[in-house]
């Protein structure tokens, strides 16, 4: 099971940081991404990792922003997100996979339960 956590409410111009936690031990061997949903639309990749963390992947609308890291020894996966902007608020997810990243919901195999991020103008 994943657990995202860190959600909140933030003004424009401000900062969060998410995490998303695997009580496993094959979190190290995982792919990670993120992903958001904002009310009446769909799910849509934001940034995602190799499991190394040496390679890492961001959608245009988020790049230069956020930034994607790991710390396998805490089985844990941040999202900093810098610049918010009201366009950035939905329900952040994190999920995992085996083998490499992807941009597609469909391919990846866990899913946490998500954190509300909320950024006010």
């Amino acid at each position: 099971q994943l657990q995202a956590s860190g959600g909140g409410l933030v003004q424009a111009g401000g900062s969060l940081r998410l995490s998303c936690a695997q009580s496993g031990r094959t979190f190290s061997t995982l792919a990670v991404g993120w992903f958001r949903q904002a009310p009446g639309k769909e799910r849509e990749f934001a940034a995602a990792i190799t499991w190394s963390g040496g390679s890492t992947y961001y959608a245009d609308s988020v790049r230069g922003r956020f930034t994607i890291s790991r710390d396998n020894a805490k089985n844990t996966v941040y999202l900093q997100m810098n610049s918010l902007k009201p366009e950035d608020t939905a329900v952040y997810y994190c999920a995992a996979r085996r083998g490499r990243t992807s941009t597609r919901t469909l391919d990846y195999d866990y899913w946490g339960q998500g954190t509300q991020v909320t950024v006010s103008s």
